[in-house]
């Protein structure tokens, strides 16, 4: 379709906002129209519209065909998943320039998109889901897939899913399903409630094997849950005993070790680090420090997942964790200790009856200063299981 007509847009942002743009002449392609917003809005994360359908009343659907798009209309922009552009100062520049070779294996998103998106399959497969979704939109017949059809639908779906989890939850694999079978609505179960329940239940087991694989090509996320207890190892501790997973929001949860580097290189640097610090504050080599600790995350996340060591352990082996210059470079958040102090004390001593569980949930669960002794609360006890 040619681009023609003046398109103007209310650009819903969220309840509380929105936007008025005004293009001179529609794009031709839905995607085309996606990238014109993000340039003229400044948007750095990916999405997708929907827009208020007059055929439907006014109710939000999902923008497919730039067609379908009135001339003056609101779309709604879906976040799928945000890329936060975190911005650091000029002497920061060397953390930028190594950073970008630290992490070769890809990031798990962790945050469950809004929408699902379905990947593409092969060539042959989405032939035959075009021809089945016609034949379905006329007749409402579904189609039956080969094995190796089938076998390619699970595997790239598989791929999707651990790009932003390896370890989603039967809720989130549900989800997924429920895309994969309203984008291709011949695929839809004759005996299932819902439609998708079967492929619900082979994605779950797609993402074991998937785990599996990934286990032995040494991915260290899926490889650190490895070597429970199997016919080869009778003895190992039970399967789903102690699953070391990424928590809401965590990136980067074990990633793979920098190219060109092994655990004895690593632990080289962690040691060159810890003779730095036994220098004066005058005589440490700050930017040596910077380069170091960014080099050698990879092995300081396998340290602190697989081993859970107590903080007197990780300064000990990690004194440049605890530097003020790293606080900030780690966390990407540069606040005042002493104020932060301040606050928690006048809290505790102003509702200290109240506050109990959370100093006691601080002291012995995040800061480990209980010697493995003392007895939790129920309540803190279950929270404690399911964040660890």
């Amino acid at each position: 379709m040619e681009a023609t007509g003046i398109l103007k847009l209310r650009v819903i942002l969220d309840k509380d906002n929105a936007e008025k743009l005004i293009l001179p002449s529609r794009p031709n392609s839905v995607q085309a129209l996606i990238d014109e917003i993000k340039s003229r809005l400044n948007f750095t994360f990916d999405f997708q519209l929907q827009f208020h359908d007059p055929d439907f009343d006014n109710a939000l659907c999902n923008l497919v065909k730039i067609e379908d798009l009135p001339a003056i209309a609101s779309v709604k922009v879906v976040r799928l998943v945000e890329l936060d552009r975190i911005s650091t100062s000029t002497d920061d520049t060397i953390l930028q320039t190594d950073s970008t070779d630290t992490i070769d294996s890809p990031e798990h998103i962790s945050t469950w998109p809004e929408v699902f998106i379905v990947p593409l399959f092969s060539y042959e497969v989405e032939h035959v889901l075009r021809e089945g979704n016609a034949a379905f939109d006329k007749n409402g017949k579904v189609i039956t897939l080969t094995r190796d059809q089938k076998h390619n639908i699970l595997e790239t779906m598989g791929e999707e899913i651990y790009k932003i989890k390896a370890y989603p939850s039967t809720t989130q694999i549900g989800k997924a399903a429920e895309a994969l079978v309203r984008k291709h609505p011949c695929l839809k179960e004759r005996n299932s409630d819902t439609g998708w329940e079967g492929w619900k239940n082979s994605l779950r087991h797609k993402m074991g094997n998937q785990r599996k694989k990934l286990s032995k090509a040494s991915i260290m996320d899926a490889a650190v849950n490895a070597g429970k207890r199997s016919r080869t190892n009778p003895d190992g501790a039970s399967p789903r005993a102690n699953i070391k997973r990424p928590r809401r929001g965590e990136v980067n949860f074990l990633p793979s070790y920098p190219s060109g580097e092994t655990r004895e290189s690593l632990e080289t640097r962690r040691l060159e680090m810890v003779e730095e610090f036994k220098k004066t504050s005058a005589e440490r080599d700050i930017p040596l420090i910077h380069q170091h600790m960014m080099r050698t995350f990879a092995l300081r996340r396998e340290e602190i997942v697989t081993t859970s060591p107590p903080v007197s352990e990780l300064k000990d082996r990690w004194p440049a964790l605890f530097h003020e210059t790293q606080v900030s470079t780690t966390t990407y958040i540069t606040f005042a200790a002493h104020r932060v102090c301040c606050v928690l004390l006048m809290i505790f001593l102003e509702f200290s009856s109240k506050c109990t569980g959370f100093f006691e949930f601080i002291q012995v669960v995040l800061l480990k200063l209980d010697d493995e002794r003392k007895q939790l609360k129920p309540k803190l006890q279950t929270l404690k299981n399911e964040l660890v």
